[in-house]
């Protein structure tokens, strides 16, 4: 899984090498498909917890995760969180998704250093995929 890769990265930074970390994975964050850019987003995928514009689409074809999502570039610590999961979990097993801890914030040891906004939305931004995943195995 490119998820626990990617965390391992992370596990090696101080603090603030974490940070930069995101915001330079920010431009991996794939763009979207065709078809999302067609059209407008629907407020369904819109991530309400978060302070800056995110949307996310989740996916699940032949028990496999396909997430897309939508940051604005202005927002790059946001959109290397974004990313990191998005990157991270492309492929996986839905079982390995809902298996991600409860509280990624404290996992990726980037409590003391996002605020309390940012957490929030990335929680918000968790519960959304996990939520997801869980209707696609009922």
């Amino acid at each position: 899984m490119r998820f626990a890769e990617l965390v391992a990265e992370l596990d090696e930074l101080d603090p603030d090498e974490k940070l930069q970390w995101l915001v330079e994975f920010a431009d991996e964050l794939p763009g979207l498909s065709a078809g999302k850019m067609s059209e407008p987003f629907p407020d369904s995928c819109l991530i309400r917890e978060c302070q800056t514009p995110v949307h996310v689409w989740v996916a699940v074809d032949d028990g496999k995760i396909h997430l897309e999502a939508d940051v604005p570039q202005k927002s790059p610590t946001v959109r290397g969180l974004v990313a990191l999961i998005v990157c991270g979990l492309e492929g996986a097993s839905v079982s390995e998704g809902l298996a991600l801890p409860e509280d990624m914030v404290a996992h990726l040891g980037l409590a003391n250093v996002l605020g309390m906004t940012r957490q929030q939305g990335f929680r918000g931004f968790m519960s959304r995929i996990k939520r997801e995943l869980s209707k696609s195995i009922h």
